[in-house]
């Protein structure tokens, strides 16, 4: 058995948008920053504490799956210090509530919105998170 781990940790997360141009405009505003890399189709940021990537994906080049004619996809839930407040930004930018704040016990809150574009986004307060950044900020 090899020594590497399967997985080592989130680097990008892709959403899609049939319109990039809208798209970039709304994650500039939620974010508070500009994507830091364009090229045609495509568009990125980093953000958060450990600089992950958001890319934004024209809808032409989603992934789709043959078997059952729809697109393919997956919820990325990102860290947040406030649930309630930063759903409440997203509402307010024109997002549609997909699932209200639950409380997952030990201290994980989760909610999802649909972005404009259609995207699910999770965003979740996380302890473990928190524990880990402390622990790699101490080191």
């Amino acid at each position: 058995m090899s020594n590497t781990q399967p997985l080592r940790g989130f680097t990008t997360i892709s959403y899609w948008a049939d319109d990039l141009e809208a798209a970039k405009q709304w994650y500039t505003e939620l974010l508070g920053i500009e994507p830091y890399f364009h090229r045609p189709g495509y568009c990125e940021f980093r953000l958060g504490d450990y600089q992950h990537e958001l890319g934004l994906i024209e809808s032409k080049y989603a992934p789709f799956d043959t078997r059952t004619q729809v697109p393919a996809g997956a919820i990325m839930y990102w860290h947040v210090d406030d649930v309630n407040a930063t759903l409440h930004r997203l509402l307010s930018l024109g997002a549609r509530q997909l699932e209200a704040p639950r409380d997952r016990g030990h201290g994980y809150i989760t909610a999802s919105v649909i972005d404009p574009f259609g995207n699910i986004l999770g965003i979740m307060y996380n302890p473990h998170y928190l524990q880990v950044l402390d622990s790699t900020r101490k080191a």
